[in-house]
C-alpha cells in the first residue's frame, strides 16, 4: 500500500482533500511513472491518496471474454475494499469503466447486491463515490498552488490524447464528461494546445497484443496527425494508451508521449523526473530542456 507523504490516520489536514486510490495493473507496471507523477502532483495540491490495501486486477477488457464469473467478482472485490466515507479515485479509464459499471449494477440489482454481500461478507456501500482523476479539477484550482501559472509550460505545443475509454458506454451515459480537461488545465499552465482531430481515436488497446499490425497502423496515424498539426508532444489520459503509442509507433523521429500527470507535476516544480523519464521509449528530456522546462 502506498500513502502520500502527509496522510494521517485521523483524516486530512485542514484544507487537504483525501481519497482512496485504485491504481490498477498498468499504473503499477508498464505505466509506473504515471503513478509516481500522479502522487507527486496530488501531494503538491494538498491531496492525500491512500492506495487500497491488497487490491486486485479489475479484469479490464480481458476477463469477460474468458470467464464471466471471474469478470464479475474481480471488480466486486475491489469495491469491497474501499473504505466508507472517502471517495475512491481511479486514474485508469479502463479500470474506471469496470469498477463504476459494476458498482451501478450492484446498486440497481437486488440479486446482485445480495450476491455481493454474501460473497464478501460486507454491506454494500451504495454511497461510495467513485471518481476519475480528472474530477479533481472540479475540486481544486491550479492557480491556488503556484505563482504565475501561465508561464509554467512556456508555450509547449501539446496534442491531448484521451483515447476511447473515457467516451462513456451506455451503462455510464449519465456520468460526467471529461472532455476538455487536459486542454483547459494545460492551457492554464501556459501550454499551446494543438487541435488535430484524433484525441479520442482508439489506440488499438488490447489488439496491440493480439493483432499488432492493426495497432501499429492506428498508432502511426494518431502520432503522424499530431506531428503534422505542429505538436511537440502527445499528452495521454491513459497509461495503456501511452504504452501502445510508444511501443507500436514505427514513424521516423516520433514526438515524445507524456502522461498528463507528468506535465502537471513538472509545472508544479517537481524534481523527480529521473524516476520517470528513463521509462519512456521516446526520451522527452531533449524537448523539455529545449523549452527550458528542465535544467
Amino acid at each position: 500500500m502506498i500513502k502520500s507523504s502527509r496522510t494521517n490516520k485521523t483524516g486530512p489536514e485542514p484544507g487537504r482533500l483525501k481519497f482512496s486510490f485504485f491504481p490498477g495493473c498498468s499504473l503499477k507496471t508498464s505505466g509506473h511513472e504515471n503513478t509516481l507523477s500522479l502522487f507527486k502532483f496530488c501531494e503538491s495540491v494538498n491531496i492525500d491518496l491512500i492506495e487500497l490495501n491488497d487490491w486486485n486486477c479489475c479484469g479490464s477488457s480481458s476477463a469477460h471474454s474468458i470467464d464471466k464469473k471471474v469478470a464479475k467478482y474481480l471488480p466486486m472485490r475491489n469495491l469491497s475494499l474501499a473504505p466508507k466515507g472517502i471517495p475512491l479515485l481511479i486514474a485508469c479509464p479502463s479500470c474506471l469503466l469496470r469498477l463504476k459499471s459494476t458498482f451501478l449494477k450492484i446498486k440497481e440489482d437486488p440479486a446482485m447486491r445480495q450476491d455481493y454481500e454474501d460473497f464478501f461478507k460486507t454491506p454494500f456501500d451504495e454511497n461510495l463515490e467513485i471518481i476519475h482523476f480528472f474530477e479533481i479539477f472540479n475540486r481544486i484550482d491550479l492557480k491556488d498552488h503556484m505563482k504565475d501559472p501561465g508561464e509554467k509550460l512556456k508555450h509547449l505545443k501539446v496534442a491531448p490524447y484521451y483515447g476511447c475509454m473515457l467516451s462513456m458506454p451506455p451503462d455510464l451515459r449519465f456520468e460526467k464528461s471529461h472532455a476538455g480537461i487536459i486542454e483547459k488545465s494545460l492551457r492554464q499552465l501556459g501550454a499551446d494546445i494543438v487541435s488535430y482531430g484524433y484525441a479520442n481515436r482508439c489506440c488499438g488497446t488490447y489488439l496491440s497484443v493480439a493483432k499488432p499490425d492493426i495497432a501499429r497502423k492506428v498508432v502511426n496515424e494518431i502520432i503522424f496527425k499530431a506531428m503534422e498539426a505542429g505538436a511537440e508532444c502527445l499528452v495521454t489520459a491513459c497509461s495503456m494508451c501511452h504504452l501502445n503509442l510508444e511501443i507500436r509507433c514505427t514513424l521516423d523521429s516520433p514526438i515524445p508521449i507524456l502522461h498528463f500527470s507528468e506535465l502537471l507535476s513538472l509545472a508544479l516544480g517537481a524534481r523527480d523526473q529521473k524516476k520517470w523519464f528513463p521509462r519512456h521509449i521516446v526520451d522527452p528530456v531533449p524537448l523539455l530542456k529545449k523549452r527550458g522546462l528542465l535544467a
